[in-house]
């Protein structure tokens, strides 16, 4: 799918979007087929919506697959709102494990569904935009459109 911030790709295992990577080097492209499966029209209608400043939500269905802690992580990830940050600290303090910032930041760098679960509104401590799967200038772009940094 293209974006304002580039080419995006969607994953789904048929009932559920599993992967929204944003295009870089390593990703690996796929076919122009693939977007019609269920339920891409839906996220790629809600992704629009989102880049036209329409929509601060989704509503889709996620699938997540990682390990017990990495999913604590993305679930509370889900819960930062649209226009907010908040710092590695704060995210590991809100899974109540409040020394495990670091890990926290390797699991939201592990996120498989970037922009909907929003790996992009966790900021260093110092306001700084460390690292971004996706690169910092995109990381930079989404923080601007929700009215951010």
């Amino acid at each position: 799918m293209d974006s304002p911030i580039g080419r995006l790709l969607l994953t789904t295992d048929g009932t559920a979007l599993t992967g929204l990577y944003m295009d870089v080097p390593d990703r690996p492209a796929l076919g122009d087929g693939v977007a019609a499966a269920w339920p891409l029209p839906e996220v790629m209608l809600q992704l629009d919506e989102y880049f036209s400043g329409r929509r601060r939500t989704f509503d889709l269905p996620l699938r997540l697959d990682g390990t017990a802690f990495q999913r604590r992580v993305w679930a509370a990830l889900l819960e930062i709102p649209y226009g907010a940050t908040w710092s590695y600290g704060e995210l590991a303090r809100r899974i109540d494990n409040p020394k495990a910032s670091r890990a926290v930041g390797l699991a939201n760098g592990r996120n498989p569904i970037s922009i909907l679960v929003p790996c992009h509104r966790v900021i260093g401590a110092d306001g700084s935009l460390s690292g971004y799967g996706g690169g910092v200038e995109r990381k930079r772009w989404l923080l601007a459109h929700e009215g951010l940094h």
